[in-house]
């Protein structure tokens, strides 16, 4: 099953690149980076991209220092954090200014990824 929708999902941990690579990769087209320089570099270098979905903690550049930077030159897109961690004050500001769409959990819970990819490319967050 093909679909246009284009998604970057930023992640330091390989494991969880690859994971999220195959499990999305026949429905979505998928683009991934290993740290918030590099998910800024492929949102230069990738036109179309609509969704980014970053982890949270990841060493340089966190995951909201990440959205942060790419929503000034890219704020059609929507924006995700995906974490093991619960939400924090500086998700919840986050949250409650509009910066990212929405807080997802780690462990991947594939379906209700797909589902809030799914929104997006309807354009329901815009």
């Amino acid at each position: 099953m093909s679909n246009d929708i284009n998604v970057l999902y930023v992640d330091d941990n390989v494991d969880n690149l690859m994971l999220f690579k195959a499990g999305f990769s026949r429905k979505f087209n998928v683009f991934i980076a290993e740290s918030g320089m590099e998910g800024l570099d492929m949102l230069r270098d990738v036109t179309g991209i609509i969704v980014v979905i970053s982890d949270f903690k990841m060493p340089e550049m966190n995951g909201l220092e990440f959205i942060k930077k790419a929503r000034e030159k890219y704020s059609d897109i929507s924006y995700f954090i995906l974490t093991a961690f619960n939400i924090n004050d500086d998700i919840q500001e986050a949250l409650d200014t509009k910066m990212i769409v929405h807080y997802l959990k780690k462990p991947f819970d594939f379906p209700e990824i797909e589902k809030y990819i799914r929104m997006c490319g309807e354009g329901r967050f815009n």
